[in-house]
Order: C-alpha cells, then structure tokens, then sequence
C-alpha cells in the first residue's frame, strides 16, 4: 500500500522510499484512487511467513560439476533402460533402494554393497539405486531431504539441494546409475542431469504439471497407477508426457521462463496395487497391457513390490517378486521392470526429536533388509536368465 507525501512514497506502515521528483509525485496525486489506496485491505501473501531466496541452479551445478566418470554412469544407463523400453535389451530394470534418503553416509555405504552385485547380474539386470529425496505425504510428515536435510524442522532447502546433488554425484562416479521421483517441479533443474532414470508417483500421475514436467526431462519416466488402482489414469499420462508441451518453469539461473518441450518417449507404467488389492498377477499384467495397446503406446511394465502390492506388509514384497519371477521365467516380455524398497536394516523406524537413529534403517516406509535384497535380486536374475534361453533376442 503506497501513499505519495512531499515527493517520497509512503506505505500505510509510515516507511518511506527515496524522494520522487515532483511531477511524479503530482501525477499520483491526481490519480482517481489515490485517496483510497492507503485504506484498502492487502489482498496478497495473507499466509505467507517469509520468503527465503533460493540459490540458483546454475551456481549449485557448478558446486558441484558433472564429472566425466559420472556422466558415463548416467548415459550407459539411460541408454541400457532405452533399449530395454525399446525391445532391444533383454534385461530387467530393477530399481532397488532404501524408500528415501535421510543419510548420506547410509546411502553411501548402501551403493558400495550393490555395486558389485550390478556387475555380477549385469548380463541379466540393471539395477538403479533408489535415491529418494522427496516424499509425498498423505497429511503432513517429513517431506525428504531436499526439504528438511537435518531432521528438524529447520528446512534448510538450499543445504538440501546442495547435499543431494553432492550424493547424486559421488554415487555415480563410484558407477551407481539413480533414481528419484520427481515431486516439485523445480528441484529437477538442480539435479536431474544426474539422474537415470524418475517416477512420478500415484498422487502426481495425474497431476498436468507433472506430465507436463516429464515432457521435457531426459531421463526415462515410470508413471504409478492411482493409489485406487486405477491404471488408464497412469496410461493417460504417458500418452500426454509423450508428446510436446509449453508451460510455465524456470531456467538454470533461477528466472522464470516459457519451457518448450519435444515429449518423452521413454515412458512406461508402473503397477502399485491400489485400494482394492494388489495388481502384480498375471491377470492384472494382460489388462494393464491391454489398456497400453488400447492407448497405442508401448506396452512396457514395472511392477512395484511395496505399497498397495505388498499391502503395506515389507515383508511381502519378497512374495511380489517370486510372483513376478516366475512371470519372466515364464516368458513375459511386457514386464520390464521391478521396483522394492530395500535398505541395510529391514523395517522402519519413528523420527522423533532427541532419539537416536538406527543407522541403515528407514524413517519412512519400513524396507527389506540387505540379506533378502540380495536373495530378491538373485531370483530375478534367475529368471531373466530363464526367459534369456526360451526366448532370445
């Protein structure tokens, strides 16, 4: 609210801004509504704290820099899940990790245990290391570590940004291809150049903005059907994502622009269960394949081994994932991929203010611990295998 006296502006507070010559001054005051203005309620930020401002892409990439051995990691791997996407790679996408990332030194270590077992499954899968940053809550919770790194409350977004792209950047450089969802639409112009491959999870799928925002990313995409279960939802995404969009966004230096996008093409679907039960069987499979054709896209398929799929019960994504083995076994080759949550310590445990943490272990969604991780991925490398020498490329 700005009223004009003697030539300096002055908002209803009393404060005032430098002087302005007097013909400003007089052409304010001939304004119509200038005697109105200072009693008029304010309309904007009534629920607004404080604005923060918020460090640039462009100076956090060059914090952090891409390397040359990481950029090899990150383009061996999207090429690799192309071609599996594309029919030209017989192996199986497995995205494997803890629900999210509240410590680094854990996921650090975590990355050290699966690499060795990504080059001893190499001929039969690709693994990609969950690395979850963001988290969509139902009601309120710790949203991840993009936005409340230390735990607190504090939200120190600019250290969590910076934190994350740090870890995205080491673990590929150890030769540790990522996965992240994508939850806010401006985080990924701080990390998304070392990412593999995203999802975009069962409350986003539908959202415009997120199909939009997969558009443009370079990475392939796994849309999750609805947490009802609904898949054309999932399917409808894809068909947009695939296709070119303009939308509101942001560049690397942090100004607003006008984002033109060419499509993705890199888009599948991901099967998560839903309100009515699981839908990892066969049956459910064929009609999500079905629902695939129907929209005249590729008919490629993840399967989720948590949430709805394992109703909730960790422990059951094992059950999930001797399923979906004996599925590839068996030769289907529509399923493309499997996703579990997995950390060093099995089950989850409550943040809670002055309690220690269990190191490895998740403040999320409760994951399999590394023993049945490594059991999980040795059967599923059993089973491509099987599927290898039935059907060949």
């Amino acid at each position: 609210m700005v009223v004009m006296r003697l030539g300096k502006a002055v908002d209803c507070t009393g404060n005032a801004s430098p002087p302005l010559p007097l013909p400003t001054f007089l052409r304010y005051l001939a304004k119509p509504d200038f005697f109105m203005e200072c009693t008029m309620q304010p309309l904007d930020d009534l629920r607004i704290a404080s604005i923060d401002e918020l460090i640039p892409p462009f100076a956090l990439l060059e914090r952090h820099p891409m390397t040359t051995s990481a950029a090899a990691t990150i383009n061996t791997a999207r090429e690799g899940i192309h071609a599996i996407l594309h029919g030209t790679d017989d192996r199986l996408l497995v995205v494997v990790g803890p629900c999210s990332i509240h410590d680094v030194d854990a996921a650090r270590e975590y990355a050290t245990r699966l690499l060795p077992l990504t080059e001893h499954h190499r001929k039969q899968l690709l693994i990609v290391m969950r690395v979850y940053f963001e988290k969509p809550r139902t009601t309120v919770g710790w949203k991840g570590l993009l936005n409340d790194p230390f735990l607190d409350g504090s939200f120190a977004i600019n250290e969590g940004l910076s934190i994350g792209r740090k870890l995205l950047l080491d673990l590929a450089e150890l030769g540790i291809p990522t996965a992240v969802e994508y939850l806010d639409v401006i985080s990924p112009q701080y990390i998304a150049d070392l990412v593999s491959w995203g999802a975009i999870g069962a409350r986003t799928t539908e959202s415009q903005i997120h199909r939009q925002l997969t558009s443009g990313l370079s990475c392939p995409i796994g849309f999750k059907n609805a947490t009802n279960g609904d898949v054309q939802i999932a399917v409808d995404a894809i068909v947009s994502a695939r296709c070119a969009h303009s939308f509101l966004g942001a560049t690397k230096s942090g100004h607003a622009a006008i984002v033109n996008t060419r499509g993705n093409e890199d888009c599948h679907l991901i099967l998560r269960g839903g309100n009515n039960g699981p839908n990892y069987d066969a049956a459910h499979v064929r009609a999500a394949v079905a629902t695939l054709a129907a929209a005249h896209v590729p008919q490629n398929v993840m399967i989720d081994c948590s949430h709805a799929n394992s109703n909730k019960q960790y422990l059951q994504q094992m059950t999930v994932a001797t399923s979906v083995a004996a599925q590839i076994a068996a030769g289907d080759r529509h399923i493309i991929g499997l996703m579990a949550e997995s950390n060093l310590v099995e089950g989850a445990q409550k943040l809670e203010a002055g309690k220690p943490l269990t190191y490895g272990q998740s403040i999320t969604d409760p994951c399999i611990g590394w023993e049945d991780t490594e059991k999980m991925l040795a059967l599923l490398s059993d089973a491509v295998a099987e599927r290898q020498k039935k059907m060949p490329l």
